[in-house]
């Protein structure tokens, strides 16, 4: 299986390819600099495992949450390629990549992304026997203080929402913190592992089913809420 992966949904620009068994990747903060490194990065990939792009089985995409520019960004780009080489599309959840940063234990792990305007983005998981993940609640936008997490003996939390709001969020955890990392993004090679293993179940889509998940849909505080009015 050749699987390209794509990952803009924050900070980070990465692109990964699963080519047989082995995983290469590129990876890059790059805020507002995604659309010019992309296509570039998947070349170089596609160029050091000695393909063409007609050789690719597969795109794969993080749908968000995260930044609305760097969502539709990677949408978009994967649905055209997989569009012109007539081959399906699976998506996978940013926050689901993002963690796959944690470290590999029985910890229940938090992943959360600044979402600006004093919210954040946020999921749990906990790993399962075959090292995929297993959700412990949904997706969410809401603000650091709203946030409601299951009971869990240790934790990990990865993503730049704790970097913002770590004495918020800290509270909310129950148990051992074993670890915490705000400088942490959602990657292509974790796009990519997620995304094999549903490509392998069957789970994929035409490109026109590829679909963002924003989880709000506003961009901006207006000037009352900024306190401006």
């Amino acid at each position: 299986m050749n699987l390209l992966a794509i990952e803009t949904s924050t900070e980070a620009c990465s692109v990964a390819l699963i080519h047989g068994d082995e995983v290469i990747a590129r990876s890059e903060i790059a805020p507002r600099r995604h659309a010019e490194l992309v296509l570039p990065m998947a070349d170089a990939l596609l160029a050091e495992a000695g393909l063409g792009r007609h050789a690719l089985d597969v795109i794969a995409v993080g749908r968000g949450p995260g930044a609305f520019t760097g969502v539709r960004l990677g949408i978009s780009l994967a649905q055209g390629m997989a569009l012109a080489l007539d081959v399906p599309v699976v998506t996978v959840s940013s926050l689901a990549a993002l963690a796959l940063e944690a470290p590999e234990d029985d910890a229940a792990i938090l992943a959360v992304i600044d979402a600006r305007m004093g919210e954040i983005y946020a999921a749990s998981y906990r790993r399962d026997d075959n090292g995929g993940l297993i959700a412990l609640d949904e997706e969410r936008v809401c603000t650091p203080e709203q946030l409601r997490l299951s009971p869990s003996t240790a934790w990990h939390v990865m993503g730049t929402g704790w970097t913002t709001y770590a004495d918020v969020l800290r509270p909310h955890l129950t148990g051992t913190l074993r670890s915490a990392e705000g400088a942490r993004y959602p990657q292509a090679r974790h796009v990519a592992e997620l995304a094999a293993r549903e490509f392998a179940a069957g789970r994929s889509h035409a490109p026109e089913q590829a679909l963002p998940v924003y989880l709000r849909d506003k961009v901006a505080l207006t000037l009352a809420e900024q306190g401006k009015a």
